[in-house]
């Protein structure tokens, strides 16, 4: 396991690249123009509670735009396997880089300890292929659509394309005392708010200098798997890792909140992913970076997504 996150699970602190699993819905038509480079996600804020009483049919508060998304492209599994279905599954990623608080700042702060100096940093938004430099302090938020239960690996990638050592890094008993249970609104915050250290700092294992990324498998699935789970990050066979991305992976396409990079952490998602969260609401702010998997409605998912340190 990298120093990334070396540091992160001993403080319980888990996350960088991602890999998800999720269950589906079905493809809306709008979605799948091809031509388009724009899309219009409104999955996110309708499985949100309503923001107050002015709520429309559905549930759906009046005058709340749905967020617009660019594509950045496909990936395809392994091998080229193609989707076996038209329906997808989605799941909401927005990593944050931090960066010393100035005095307009508004929302929500990280406190930053430096031996034992504190200092406030603001976590601002970027996408998710934007190179991490040495020394870059990341949190990362997750949120599901649906309900489910959250489970996310932790690889290293070397130059060569060699992996290292899978080891899960949530769920652990140190986190949420291991409730890794999802839900529209709830978000999940890796590292904890409640952790020691709210953050990880960028930095490659010192045991290999090739490395060039930190790869995370997020998996979402409607009940929990048979795992046993601990204090500690758990080591997970090679061989696990990759059963579950046969049967639970498919074609990703990555999309990008339109305007998103350089907002800053709110104190509604600041609320809504502490450890007592209350949800947030249909006019709350969307995930930066949606992954959308082809898969079968209502079926586990499974996505990889690297996070690259820039050379």
């Amino acid at each position: 396991m990298s120093q990334f996150f070396r540091q992160a699970s001993t403080l319980t602190l888990l996350l960088i690249s991602a890999s998800a699993i999720l269950g589906g819905t079905q493809a809306n038509p709008q979605d799948q123009e091809e031509s388009s480079r724009q899309i219009v996600l409104d999955r996110f804020n309708k499985a949100r509670p309503a923001a107050d009483i002015t709520a429309g049919v559905g549930g759906t508060r009046t005058g709340v735009k749905p967020p617009v998304y660019r594509r950045t492209g496909q990936i395809r599994l392994p091998g080229g396997r193609k989707p076996a279905t038209a329906s997808s599954e989605e799941i909401g990623v927005t990593v944050w880089r931090l960066r010393p608080s100035q005095s307009g700042d508004t929302g929500g702060r990280v406190l930053v300890r430096d031996g034992l100096k504190e200092s406030e940093w603001t976590p601002e938004r970027i996408e998710a292929a934007t190179p991490l430099n040495i020394g870059d302090r990341v949190r990362l938020t997750i949120e599901s659509p649906r309900p489910g239960f959250l489970y996310i690996i932790d690889r290293e990638q070397y130059a060569d394309g060699s992996f290292g050592e899978p080891m899960m890094i949530f769920p652990t008993l140190r986190t949420r005392g291991g409730d890794n249970r999802v839900a529209p609104g709830k978000l999940i915050d890796i590292p904890a708010q409640e952790d020691q250290y709210s953050y990880f700092t960028a930095q490659p294992t010192g045991n290999r200098r090739d490395q060039v990324a930190e790869v995370l498998t997020i998996i979402l699935v409607s009940q929990a798997l048979p795992l046993q789970i601990g204090e500690q990050p758990l080591k997970i066979a090679n061989t696990q890792v990759a059963g579950w991305e046969k049967i639970w992976g498919g074609t990703t396409e990555r999309l990008e909140l339109i305007d998103g990079a350089g907002r800053t952490w709110t104190n509604e998602e600041k609320l809504a992913g502490a450890a007592k969260s209350r949800q947030l609401t249909q006019a709350g702010p969307p995930p930066q970076t949606v992954y959308r998997v082809a898969r079968k409605a209502g079926g586990p998912l499974l996505v990889t997504v690297p996070l690259r340190y820039a050379r």
